[in-house]
């Protein structure tokens, strides 16, 4: 595992990233030096552990010793007992990816040695301290041709200032006479071992968790929402941010969209350790993918009226309006078939998410023999709002609806004047049509997320053209 637990860390807050042709990303993720800042507590625990598991090899050799002769050692049983790293950073660096930094480690070490000179042979053990390590890496972030993100050790380096080595046995007087052959060797062999590890580690293990994060994640069976990087992450002086395509899309037909992202101007804020930056084309996609689609189609009939409203949907109530109906269809139930000539299109600003939706509501009288006979087609629009928010991981939302505005389109029972027919379509489409739409909003879209990530502390915030979510991250480690 070796390398995994800081990078991880800092993996798991900064790579949630998942192909575009776009200039401009439809969703932005950026990871702040607090986030950062919480990768490296989390990580350093980790490494601490792990590293004190790092298996070294034997080390054998002959030395010259004055007044000796030549003397045959050998140092076996090498065995980690601490690694401590008690300062330590991450850093995002410009054009490259992130920074890790350790100093001042120290780790402490036993093993047996055997020694032979002319016809003596003798053995023992040691202790060894390594004091003053230091390790630079630098880690490289990059995208693969279907959008994932990438990650690789683009440079790394360990440096020990200070080993003391104390052997005890019956010759250990003879070891200690070049102990500083054995403490050299002993330095460059920790010091190569430290970065192969790094480096395997970085290739085996981070790479396979950042993985983790699909470039697509599913909202149902017929939906789901373009995640991947429409470039390499880049690295700033404060933070880390990549950009994602965020693009909602049907499973069973995906089809291009008709307009571009705008640029987003990210704030400069840094309460949170990561920021989702979700932009109004995000949004529309949605509208396009579930409008092509045909799931913006929705009937209302009475069963779907709560028992709570005095309300029944027949001919007979609407005879009140349309006089025409009492003499053609007396006392049949009716039902409104909702739908959207267009894709709705919403604008988000600093006061919030707003829209004004355009619905056809084609009425139907339901004949004795279970047939449908249309009545007449109005046009329905209407101011709606959003409320915003995050849950497990998911933007979830509900829509408030104002008074609904109606218009005559066509009808096979007459002309007739619909604004006496306002409060009731509006107590219709409330207490039917709303629920539906909320309570599937309720479920929410996923974010853009490792696996066991989860979000706190969350901050919603509106900007043109944008909305923007922060949140605080905590990594849940497996068992």
């Amino acid at each position: 595992m070796g390398m995994q637990s800081v990078a991880v860390a800092c993996g798991a807050l900064a790579l949630c990233l998942a192909l575009s042709t776009a200039t401009n990303p439809g969703f932005v993720v950026r990871i702040t030096q607090a986030g950062l800042d919480y990768a490296q507590e989390q990580g350093i625990a980790i490494l601490e552990k792990e590293l004190a598991q790092l298996k070294l090899p034997d080390i054998s050799g002959d030395s010259r010793v004055l007044r000796v002769g030549k003397v045959h050692y050998e140092l076996s049983r090498l065995r980690l007992r601490d690694f401590q790293l008690p300062y330590s950073r991450i850093t995002p660096i410009s054009n490259v990816g992130l920074q890790v930094s350790i100093s001042n480690a120290f780790a402490e070490l036993d093993g047996d040695w055997r020694v032979k000179f002319l016809f003596i042979r003798d053995h023992g053990s040691f202790d060894l301290k390594v004091e003053n390590i230091y390790i630079k890496i630098l880690l490289r972030l990059g995208s693969d041709t279907t959008g994932r993100p990438t990650i690789s050790t683009s440079d790394c380096s360990a440096h020990i200032s200070k080993v003391r080595v104390l052997f005890s046995g019956k010759l250990a007087w003879l070891y200690n006479l070049f102990h500083r052959v054995i403490e050299s060797r002993l330095r460059k062999n920790l010091e190569s071992k430290v970065c192969d590890n790094v480096a395997k580690s970085v290739h085996n293990d981070l790479q396979m968790y950042i993985r983790t994060l699909p470039v697509t994640a599913k909202i149902d069976n017929k939906f789901g929402i373009a995640y991947s990087l429409v470039a390499p992450p880049r690295a700033t002086a404060q933070s880390l941010d990549a950009d994602l395509k965020g693009e909602f899309y049907s499973l069973a037909h995906r089809s291009p969209v008709p307009f571009s992202p705008l640029p987003l101007a990210f704030p400069s804020d840094h309460e949170r350790m990561v920021y989702f930056g979700a932009s109004s084309y995000f949004f529309n996609t949605a509208g396009i993918a579930y409008h092509k689609a045909g799931a913006l189609v929705f009937e209302i009939t009475e069963a779907m009226i709560p028992k709570d409203v005095e309300f029944k949907l027949d001919t007979s109530v609407f005879s009140a309006f349309i006089p025409q109906l009492e003499e053609k269809y007396p006392n049949m139930p009716m039902k409104f078939r909702l739908s959207a000539p267009t894709a709705p299109f919403l604008t988000i600003g600093p006061g919030g998410i707003s829209f004004q939706p355009i619905v056809d509501a084609q009425a139907y009288a339901i004949l004795p023999n279970s047939s449908l006979a249309p009545l007449f087609l109005l046009s329905l629009t209407g101011n709606v709002s959003a409320v915003i928010n995050v849950r497990s991981g998911r933007i979830v939302g509900s829509l408030d609806v104002g008074r609904i505005r109606l218009s005559l389109k066509d009808s096979a029972v007459g002309t007739f004047q619909v604004r006496m027919m306002q409060s009731l379509m509006n107590i219709l489409t409330s207490s039917t049509l709303l629920p539906r739409l909320n309570a599937r909003l309720d479920e929410g879209f996923p974010l853009p997320l490792l696996d066991r990530i989860q979000l706190s502390k969350i901050l919603v915030r509106f900007h043109q053209n944008f909305l923007l979510l922060g949140a605080d991250v905590r990594f849940q480690p497996r068992g």
